[in-house]
């Protein structure tokens, strides 16, 4: 945990609520949910397990229900909600590999974490999670071009901005809490809430797209 945990949870909380408000299209809804998805990711790392106030099964399964979500999950909902948000057909078929990528990565995860046992300890006060299957640098490689690559992708300018932004913080993170990065980089969910907020704020005036069924 980086920050106190009640502030990310709430904060993150309100501007996923006020996200979802601006959505005009289900096509923007699954991009536009991410910000109400980050306060849950928040929930299931399960401090307070940590701190005696739930069993350590509890503990240890929430612990591994923040890995899949935060290892897993995202790195096939980012690109899967992007592709769906994207105008035209080629550019959605384009994006597609990066969602199978995606998809395959999520499943390897939920396979290291019921093959292999999971830690989850607390130092220098950030949880740490290990995993034998899970804490590999190829996967950290892969969920990297998974979630950022498909915004790197995009038509949309500020999804570019916003991978950008992603894979900055990604390398900050894990040059300086690298022991730490699954949990530390939930200090980006905040961030990250904003930003879309701000997107779907300020383009409400070109939204919804058309979806075009050709490039």
């Amino acid at each position: 945990m980086c920050f106190s945990a009640t502030a990310n949870f709430v904060g993150s909380g309100v501007l996923g609520v006020v996200t979802l408000t601006k959505v005009k299209h289900r096509r923007e809804l699954l991009f536009a949910s991410l910000p109400a998805l980050f306060p849950l990711r928040q929930f299931t790392e399960g401090w307070l397990g940590l701190d005696g106030y739930f069993s350590p099964q509890f503990t240890h399964n929430m612990g591994a229900a923040f890995v899949l979500y935060a290892q897993g999950l995202l790195p096939f909902l980012m690109p899967l909600s992007v592709m769906l948000f994207e105008e035209t057909r080629a550019r959605r078929r384009a994006m597609m590999p990066l969602v199978v990528l995606g998809g395959l990565l999520t499943l390897y995860m939920l396979w290291g974490l019921t093959a292999y046992p999971l830690q989850v300890s607390v130092v220098r006060n950030s949880i740490v999670y290990v995993n034998y299957a899970t804490n590999r640098t190829w996967v950290a490689a892969l969920h990297v071009i998974a979630t950022c690559g498909s915004l790197f992708m995009s038509k949309v300018p500020v999804m570019v901005a916003f991978g950008a932004a992603n894979l900055l913080i990604l390398l900050v993170v894990m040059a300086v809490k690298r022991y730490a990065g699954t949990s530390v980089w939930c200090a980006y969910a905040t961030l990250a809430s904003v930003i879309i907020l701000a997107y779907f704020w300020k383009s409400s005036g070109i939204r919804p797209f058309k979806y075009l069924p050709i490039g």
